[in-house]
């Protein structure tokens, strides 16, 4: 867009040039003296391609760029889960049964796109399809992941507290149908010794760390996160596990038909790459976030519903051990995040976690590096 204003106004000048020169011939010397259009293009240009180029410079004695335009992955994915909901003294904690999920991916240079499938629960031609969407774009200086998430409604309750003398053991692993829980967002990251260290090494295999080396990050981030509770079918199936005589009694806090869930989050950690061997490399990564949540519900007899504006602290950890020797690469990471929600009235802690498992190929050699095969 700025391009495009600096061509408008640069061809206005070349007008009102004309035009005056018309009635001042000796303008002319001084308009031959101005920059054309054409040379304002150009060095805009020159402008932007020079900071895309900043972005993945790095200093070839600690890493080797990556030699190749395109790359194919095929990744296997196992998630963990659960989330505790609780209201004035009583908490459901909730999980699914681990699930393993296989995809494809497909990257281009800094672009990354995946899509993987719960191989267990292929249910195609129902809503409850479980899946996850990722698109991220790597460079050695910025990060930025673009993600959606829908883990479905296979859950079980795993623990229980409802007081008044009542057993929680007798509710675990009881399944619920009646929960289902999304997550759509964007994380955006910097890293400040991006010219020794290397993030995209560990976690989408880009370029290779030759020498171990760390980094501090910073970043921001948006998240929209689900949450719907069929809680009259919540309070019936813990009914059926009650003893004779005896009625669970939810707290109002816990009677809502959905609740949305605004993060809005600022992180700063550190993140160090290990090089152990020729072509292999250990990265352990530690973020904590502050977040300010907002979220809105609809409370069983509350018309009005509940608004809260929060700030909470969560984590992210990521962890990365690899295998590149520039054209083939495999490995494993994992990555673990908390989500956490309080107020007077109701509290939600979730922690959500995925382990992987990749084998991947890089081909089409860039210009530089064909050359010199």
């Amino acid at each position: 867009m700025c391009i495009l204003v600096l061509l408008v106004v640069a061809t206005a000048i070349c007008a009102q040039d004309a035009l005056q020169a018309s009635h001042h011939p000796d303008d002319s010397i001084r308009r031959a003296s101005r920059p054309s259009a054409d040379s304002i293009r150009k060095r805009e240009i020159g402008f932007i391609r020079e900071q895309i180029r900043e972005l993945d410079r790095t200093q070839d004695d600690y890493i080797e760029p990556q030699h190749y335009e395109w790359t194919v992955m095929l990744q296997a994915t196992r998630t963990f889960e659960n989330f505790v909901l609780r209201s004035n003294g009583q908490s459901i904690m909730l999980a699914p049964d681990g699930q393993t999920k296989l995809g494809p991916y497909i990257g281009w240079r800094w672009f990354f796109l995946g899509y993987t499938i719960d191989i267990k629960n292929l249910r195609l031609f129902e809503g409850g399809l479980l899946e996850e969407f990722d698109f991220s774009i790597y460079s050695s200086k910025l990060g930025v992941d673009v993600f959606h998430r829908n883990s479905g409604s296979d859950y079980k309750i795993r623990d229980v507290e409802l007081g008044g003398g009542i057993d929680g053991d007798r509710f675990e692993g009881l399944p619920f149908s009646g929960v289902s829980v999304g997550m759509t967002g964007v994380n955006a990251y910097y890293i400040f010794n991006h010219r020794h260290f290397s993030y995209p090494a560990a976690f989408s295999q880009s370029t290779c760390q030759k020498i171990s080396c760390g980094s501090w990050m910073a970043g921001a981030g948006y998240t929209k996160n689900k949450l719907e509770l069929d809680y009259p079918a919540l309070r019936e199936t813990l009914n059926s596990r009650m003893a004779k005589g005896q009625e669970a009694k939810l707290d109002s806090g816990m009677m809502f038909n959905s609740i949305e869930y605004n993060d809005f989050m600022l992180s700063a950690g550190y993140a160090y790459n290990w090089v152990f061997a020729k072509n292999w490399l250990f990265c352990a990564s530690a973020q904590m976030a502050v977040s300010y949540k907002t979220s809105y519900g609809k409370l069983a007899d509350e018309k009005n519903g509940f608004d809260i504006s929060k700030v909470n602290p969560d984590f992210i950890g990521r962890f990365g051990l690899v295998y590149n020797n520039t054209q083939w690469y495999a490995g494993a990471s994992a990555i673990f995040r908390t989500n956490n929600y309080h107020s007077s009235r109701f509290r939600t802690n979730n922690i959500y976690g995925t382990i992987n498992a990749y084998i991947g190929y890089n081909f089409v050699l860039k210009k530089k590096y064909r050359k010199k095969k």
